[in-house]
């Protein structure tokens, strides 16, 4: 197998449940669809619940100076944020969403951008996209993309009965943020230790739980815009276990 073919998998996986949820969409109910809908903001609740997890795994907290463990996930929100809020990629996100809409849509009316903006975040900032994509990049195996490209061809065809072709769109940015974890896990190589990991793990929760609140309509949350925290969190998480 080739460097990038879990990702390649999970962008087919994507695609063909997005064409399903669309076929079959206009046969299901609006009232089924509002609970279709809340139910993945349920699941997705119940997903950054276990990546949150991370945060009392001891192979985390023992690397870490006492209290660093939910201090480095806090100093890489906040980071992020200012980060991410200086480079706006909420409004970028949503401007690239428009573009498609407009390019690929027949209507400028509809759900297509809310579809794209939610399925997008939803499938690239698990943490299953992350290891699996490194995993993927080091050539040690596709088996944890796999497992994702499977839940995420489940979750698309609910979000295209909903959203319709909004969610096969998000194949775009997925694939460009999986496509650099591949690069990056193919470049750098087994570099990352388990308790940085760990931290991508838990800030990528915290972005779950945003993601939920946006879907079930609750607080429309900029999650886009904290982003660069995961990036951000491994390198506190470093700096924390060598220097404090």
């Amino acid at each position: 197998m080739f460097k990038g073919f879990g990702t390649l998998v999970n962008l087919l996986g994507i695609a063909g449940g997005s064409g399903l949820g669309v076929l079959f969409g206009n046969r299901i109910p609006d009232k089924t669809r509002s609970l279709i809908t809340d139910s993945l903001g349920f699941v997705t609740l119940l997903a950054a619940t276990d990546a949150l997890m991370q945060l009392w795994k001891p192979e985390y907290v023992s690397a870490l100076p006492r209290g660093w463990a939910l201090l480095t996930v806090l100093a890489a929100l906040l980071i992020g944020s200012i980060l991410g809020a200086w480079l706006d990629i909420e409004s970028r996100l949503e401007k690239f969403g428009k573009f498609l809409r407009q390019r690929f849509s027949s209507s400028s009316s509809g759900n297509f951008l809310e579809g794209f903006m939610a399925a997008s975040l939803l499938f690239a900032i698990g943490p299953l996209a992350i290891l699996g994509s490194i995993s993927d990049g080091m050539g040690t195996g596709t088996q944890q993309l796999i497992l994702k490209s499977t839940l995420d061809a489940i979750t698309s065809i609910a979000f295209a009965a909903t959203f319709g072709w909004g969610v096969i769109a998000s194949v775009i940015p997925v694939g460009i943020y999986q496509g650099l974890w591949t690069l990056a896990g193919w470049g750098l190589g087994n570099v990352m230790t388990s308790y940085q990991v760990a931290a991508m793990t838990c800030v990528g929760g915290v972005l779950l739980l945003g993601i939920a609140l946006r879907i079930l309509r609750i607080k429309e949350v900029a999650v886009a815009n904290l982003l660069p925290a995961i990036f951000i969190a491994p390198l506190i998480a470093s700096g924390a276990h060598h220097f404090l």
